[in-house]
C-alpha cells in the first residue's frame, strides 16, 4: 500500500510493479492521469494488480444512495465538501504544491463518490481560488452537466471551521436525497435510510484481495480525470495568502 504524496508515488509503484508486486494505491492513485495510465500497462504487463483505492465510496450508504437515485429520476445535484485545512493537513507544504492537489484533495473523495452514485457528467465551466503565496487552490466552484443536460454543482472549501460539511444533495421526482457524513448518512425526504459509523478501510483491503485473487486490476480514473479537468479549464482566481 503505497501512502505517499501524489507527487512522489509513481516511481514508488513502478519500482513495485516491475518487481511484480500487486499495488494498493491511496487515494489520490497520483499526480496525473497520464502516469497511473502507464502503471495500469505495467501492473498488466507484469500480471499483477493494481488498485486505485477510493476509500469515500466504501463508506456505508453509498451504495444504499446509489441504489435510490438508480430509481429515481434525478433533476439536479450539488456537492458541498468544506473542512478545516488546519485541522485537517496542518503545516503539510507538500500539499500545496503543483501536484498537491490543494482543495481538490479532499474534494477528490466527493468526486469518488459522484462517478460512482450520479450518471457520467462533464466539467462545463470552473473558478478555483488560488492563494496569492500558494501554488493550489484553497477554494473551487465547479459545475457540471451530464449527456442529457442534468446539472451538477459543486462547492469546494478548504476554510471551513466549526461543523464539517461532506455533502452530496439530489432533488429527483421521489424527493429529496442528502447523502452526508462522507457518505456514511443517508437521509430521503426528511427520513433517515441509512445510518452508520465508517468502517472503509476493512472493505477496501477486501476489495483488494478479491482482485489479487482474480488476478485482475481495479483502477478507475473518472474521479481523478474531473480533477484534471477543472485545473484545465478552470478560471484562476488569485485570494488572499494562506498561513498556517
Amino acid at each position: 500500500s503505497l501512502c505517499m504524496p501524489p507527487q512522489y508515488r509513481y516511481d514508488a509503484a513502478r519500482t513495485a510493479l516491475a518487481a511484480k508486486k500487486h499495488v494498493f494505491l491511496e487515494k489520490p492513485p497520483g499526480a496525473t492521469v497520464s502516469e497511473v495510465e502507464d502503471l495500469k500497462t505495467l501492473a498488466a504487463a507484469n500480471g499483477v494488480s493494481l488498485f486505485a483505492s477510493w476509500h469515500s465510496r466504501y463508506a456505508p450508504a453509498v451504495e444504499a444512495a446509489r441504489a435510490f437515485l438508480g430509481s429515481a429520476k434525478i433533476k439536479s445535484a450539488a456537492i458541498n465538501w468544506k473542512e478545516d485545512v488546519r485541522r485537517w493537513h496542518p503545516n503539510q507544504e507538500w500539499i500545496w504544491a503543483p501536484g498537491g492537489f490543494g482543495v481538490f484533495d479532499p474534494g477528490i473523495n466527493a468526486l469518488s463518490i459522484a462517478t460512482h452514485i450520479l450518471p457520467a457528467m462533464f466539467i462545463t465551466s470552473a473558478v478555483l481560488d488560488f492563494p496569492e503565496n500558494r501554488a493550489s487552490p484553497v477554494a473551487a466552484h465547479v459545475a457540471f452537466r451530464t449527456s442529457d443536460g442534468l446539472p451538477v454543482t459543486m462547492e469546494l472549501d478548504w476554510l471551513q471551521t466549526g461543523p464539517q460539511s461532506w455533502d452530496i444533495v439530489a432533488e429527483t421526482d421521489k424527493g429529496q436525497m442528502v447523502l452526508s457524513g462522507g457518505g456514511t448518512k443517508l437521509v430521503v425526504d426528511g427520513k433517515v435510510i441509512h445510518d452508520e459509523p465508517e468502517a472503509e478501510y476493512p472493505m477496501l483491503y477486501q476489495r483488494f484481495a478479491e482482485i489479487v485473487r482474480a488476478g485482475t486490476s481495479d483502477v478507475d480514473l473518472a474521479p481523478l480525470q474531473h480533477v484534471a479537468d477543472a485545473f484545465m479549464l478552470g478560471k484562476r482566481n488569485v485570494v488572499e495568502a494562506f498561513f498556517d
